[in-house]
């Protein structure tokens, strides 16, 4: 199958990062997939397939990623300078951060309007994509198994000025004209949100996709976890969707101004209590004890905000830990 590189997503901006020699001896290509031991890309070209061991470094690719390739050769010459990147901190025990993907326009935050809508969830996917200055919209899917859609819309709309939410049926795809006016030629979209909440079901009627799907469970609305891999599709009304796993927790990483931006209603009182060193707690003149006292502050907002926060000053602290040990 041979792409056109608008198609694609290619821009001026990575354009620009060319040579005029390199357009004479090489081509562009996006990393479609990426497996354990090879990757798959996507050019003007056609498909081609490359071990993983032909990159210096092998976790620094991402799907959606543009390399260069030689007309003649067998290895990638570089990775184009990304125009945005979704990062998270690595699960379990791994220490390097797991790069999401690569020079995203929009992020879809999906989730459902069942039990597994979840307001700090959700904040965390804003924090995310404020910090890689990517567009959110939360879109809500299985409005018509919901007596109730309005009320987890008008939630997700607390969540940040400004926020688009469109609410679907992703088996309905007249439901989806909200999310077609992003799915244009060049613009890249890329879904997260836990598994079961219908990324699968989404992706196939906005793709020509047929990823396999499973019913969630009635007792805790919860999903199987279907989708193992991040991949690009092309969109039926033009551009790229990737896909990922479906994510439980998500644990962010060098997200300071992401958070500031996400938690504006919060900050906004931060700065201005009587005493510099105000610990937000039992002080006089403390102007967050008195936002909450008067409403004018969720409460749920102050401890989100908190919670996201600490983990930033002991992902801070770890850092530093690490960087001394190593020069030990």
């Amino acid at each position: 199958m041979i792409f056109n590189l608008p198609q694609l997503g290619w821009k001026p901006c990575f354009q620009q990062q060319m040579s005029s020699d390199e357009e004479n001896t090489s081509y562009p290509a996006r990393i479609a997939q990426i497996h354990r031991s090879h990757c798959i890309v996507w050019s003007n070209k056609g498909i081609a397939t490359f071990e993983i061991g032909v990159f210096s470094d092998p976790k620094n690719i991402a799907v959606g990623d543009w390399i260069l390739i030689p007309n003649e050769g067998e290895r990638p010459l570089r990775i184009f300078e990304r125009e945005t990147v979704l990062i998270r901190k690595a699960a379990g025990q791994r220490k390097h951060d797991q790069l999401i993907a690569a020079n995203v326009d929009t992020l879809f935050i999906v989730t459902s309007c069942n039990q597994d809508f979840n307001a700090s969830r959700i904040e965390r996917y804003l924090a995310l994509a404020a910090e890689a200055k990517i567009q959110p919209l939360i879109v809500l899917t299985k409005m018509d198994l919901s007596d109730d859609v309005d009320s987890y819309k008008n939630q997700a709309l607390k969540l940040q000025n400004e926020l688009r939410v469109e609410c679907v049926n992703a088996k309905d795809t007249s439901s989806l004209a909200g999310l077609k006016t992003l799915c244009t030629e060049g613009h890249t979209i890329a879904l997260v949100g836990s598994s079961g909440v219908g990324k699968s079901t989404l992706i196939n009627s906005l793709t020509d996709a047929d990823q396999l799907t499973a019913e969630i469970s009635e007792e805790d609305g919860k999903g199987k976890h279907i989708t193992t891999s991040r991949s690009l599709h092309l969109l039926h009304d033009g551009g790229i969707l990737i896909d990922t796993p479906g994510i439980r927790e998500l644990q962010l990483t060098d997200a300071e101004s992401g958070i500031e931006d996400t938690f504006d209603d919060v900050t906004q009182y931060l700065g201005v209590c009587k005493f510099k060193n105000c610990q937000h707690k039992t002080e006089k003149g403390c102007a967050i004890k008195n936002a909450l006292d008067s409403g004018e502050l969720d409460l749920r907002r102050w401890e989100s905000y908190q919670k996201l926060q600490n983990e930033q000053t002991q992902l801070s602290s770890l850092k530093y830990e690490n960087k001394s040990k190593k020069r030990r």
